[in-house]
């Protein structure tokens, strides 16, 4: 039997699988699929169970299984494994609505706060369009880490799987240290950003050390992450994204007041480009889809609904913040120098914002470092080849503590790795890399995979339009780069 995550089971799925469990194997069953018996992948339940030695020929298996295979040979996959309770013994599948809630609590974070600096110049109008685009790009790009995902669950046998076995069984070693190296940088740096800004809104509400808000918020939310169940974890964030929704209609009750409706249609194309990166970055959610797949069993039109639904909350959040926040704040004048952050503004106007931006802001930052501290100490559990379905300490060490180091050494070390994760790393990691792991899977002949149904369709088009406008966009900011140093020597 191959342990899955928290209570939960495999059936054999592979030639490879079988060749590390040689002698018996404990199946749930319904009905075998269509696929080879090589590679059968059969539906679970928790009312049938048999047991199959690799001895037992095809014909014996066949027997066991023939009536189910006719009586349900019009239904479906519809799941990989089962979630059971170890105590109970019963089938406790992923909820849709948790996985929804940990989708949007992981993507509304700081970036939101970020977004109305970098799309002033562009104006509303425009800044909407590339929202919408860049919403639609990092769908099709977590759709398809979860397509990848799910067939590496299946070709190794386990759950839990992390980008590291996805890019080996896809890519080799390179994919490997460009998942690896990306994966950390972007990670702990956002960890950083998020310790950095929470410990000083507790410290100004509280009245606390710096160093006594940042250990605070890294033990409790912390803790809720490794002391805390699958239902415990959903609660919190459902919890966390109501208050956000409160906070939010608040805030934008508080500050349309003074909303000018016709700055809203100004549009300056050629202002775009610089905030693709930002924007980008605010949609990153693809680190909890690993996390996703093994809750929702495998199941994909759930892991596609919670992925669109949970990414569809914060593009509705976005738009609406950047309309109040543009529509409120007077137009900078285009020749006026450095950047001026419109929240800054919005507070000196307003003395009744600034409470609940503070507020918006912990709860939104507090979403998401559950959701990264989920997916990086998930990832650095398979990076160094721990049991899957086990809470080890070792992991939520590694994945707490040097972000709260650094925000305590050095506050402005996160905006300087938080502005080159954005524009460099996030492209790379969730918009080159996962083009590139599907194409290896569906296109090369060295990659094992199932006739699984797949997330994304289009094709090598689409797989060469993800990875094209990843590209285009990380060579444009390089010149812009390149062009800025050389206008300072």
């Amino acid at each position: 039997m191959a342990l899955i995550s928290p209570n939960s089971f495999l059936l054999p799925l592979s030639s490879q699988t079988r060749r590390h469990i040689p002698e018996c194997r404990t199946s749930v069953i319904i009905k075998p699929s269509p696929l080879a018996i090589s590679h059968s992948l059969w539906r679970v339940s928790s009312r049938e169970f048999r047991c199959f030695s690799q001895r037992q020929s095809t014909e014996q298996l066949e027997q066991v299984t023939e009536p189910l295979e006719n009586k349900e040979s019009t239904q479906q996959l519809e799941r990989l494994f089962s979630n059971l309770n170890q105590a109970t013994m019963k089938h406790e599948p992923g909820s849709v609505t948790s996985s929804i809630f940990l989708v949007a609590g992981t993507t509304v974070g700081a970036g939101i706060l970020a977004i109305p600096a970098v799309t002033q110049d562009a104006g509303f109008l425009a800044s909407a369009v590339t929202c919408i685009c860049c919403w639609i790009y990092m769908v099709v790009t977590g759709l398809l880490v979860a397509e990848v995902n799910v067939n590496t669950m299946c070709e190794l046998g386990s759950g839990g799987v992390s980008l590291v076995s996805m890019a080996m069984r896809t890519l080799g070693k390179l994919g490997v240290q460009v998942a690896c190296w990306s994966y950390l940088f972007i990670h702990y740096a956002l960890l950083v950003a998020y310790v950095a800004r929470s410990s000083e809104i507790l410290t100004n509400s509280l009245g606390i050390p710096l160093w006594e808000s940042a250990a605070l918020f890294s033990f409790i939310f912390g803790g809720i992450c490794y002391f805390g169940s699958q239902r415990i974890i959903g609660a919190v964030n459902g919890f966390l994204v109501f208050g956000i929704l409160v906070s939010f209609t608040s805030l934008v009750v508080v500050a349309s007041g003074n909303l000018e409706w016709s700055s809203l249609l100004e549009a300056h194309v050629e202002a775009i480009p610089q905030s693709i990166p930002i924007i980008a970055l605010a949609f990153v959610y693809q680190n909890v889809v690993p996390v996703l797949c093994t809750n929702l069993e495998g199941d994909l039109p759930k892991v596609r609904t919670a992925i669109v639904y949970g990414t569809a909350i914060p593009l509705i959040l976005f738009l609406i913040w950047d309309a109040v926040i543009l529509g409120t704040i007077p137009t900078l004048d285009a020749n006026s120098t450095g950047v001026a952050d419109p929240l800054q503004q919005l507070r000196s106007t307003n003395g009744i914002v600034g409470p609940i931006v503070e507020v918006f802001s912990f709860l939104a930052i507090g979403t998401s470092y559950i959701g990264f501290v989920l997916g990086l100490s998930d990832f650095i559990s398979d990076l160094l080849k721990l049991p899957t379905g086990q809470n080890k300490p070792l992991p939520y060490l590694l994945t707490l503590l040097p972000p709260l180091v650094l925000a305590l050494l050095d506050p402005e070390i996160f905006i300087k790795a938080l502005d080159f994760a954005g524009t460099y790393g996030v492209l790379v990691l969730f918009g080159v890399l996962p083009a590139a792991m599907s194409w290896s899977e569906r296109y090369s002949s060295e990659t094992q995979t199932l006739n699984l149904p797949t997330l994304v369709p289009g094709g090598k088009v689409t797989l060469s339009f993800v990875t094209g406008g990843a590209l285009l966009v990380i060579f444009s900011e390089i010149l812009k780069d390149i062009l800025h140093l050389q206008g300072q020597v």
